[in-house]
């Protein structure tokens, strides 16, 4: 459940209740993603407009190919730390979605991005130089080393909001 009051004052151009429905379809389109392990969903949405301009979700290789792992997460076999080598594992919803925005000439340029988890600091780094405008992360994704602090030294607003959490940690 989205906590609305959490997003009181976020909206300067899009409604609050605009904005609780994208972050409601951001976390439908989580469930596309095949990762074994965790399942992320991104917008990229047009503030004034309230129009989503693209998607994206982690998962294999564009054109159906393999996860790093199989069935299983490589990540979790090879214990690598959260926030680590993030190399080895699922292209990131993030990523996705800035290179689909790229591969269909669709401007980043003061979007607002919508994520269900905190981006790790390959994909804040995209996220601020692609001009992406502000990010709203859905809580109670992975923690740990992110680029959350990345992002506000550099100028891009964040803000959380409520959603599922990590199943992981109980």
């Amino acid at each position: 459940m989205i906590h609305h009051e959490l997003l009181e004052g976020f909206g300067e151009h899009m409604k609050d209740k605009h904005l609780a429905i994208r972050i409601e379809q951001c976390l439908s389109l989580a469930k596309a993603s095949n990762c074994p392990r965790r399942k992320f969903g991104a917008l990229l949405v047009d503030p004034e407009r309230n129009v989503v301009l693209m998607d994206g979700y982690n998962g294999g290789p564009r054109g159906g190919g393999e996860l790093c792992g199989g069935d299983e997460c490589l990540r979790d076999t090879m214990e690598i730390k959260s926030g680590t080598r993030v190399e080895i594992g699922c292209h990131h919803a993030e990523m996705n979605l800035i290179c689909n925005s790229a591969a269909n000439g669709v401007p980043t340029n003061g979007a607002w991005l919508i994520v269900t988890g905190e981006p790790c600091m390959m994909c804040a780094k995209l996220i601020h130089h692609s001009g992406i405008g502000k990010v709203v992360i859905v809580d109670g994704g992975f923690s740990g080393e992110n680029g959350v602090s990345y992002l506000e030294n550099h100028g891009v607003p964040v803000q959380r909001t409520d959603g599922p959490k990590d199943p992981r940690v109980g």
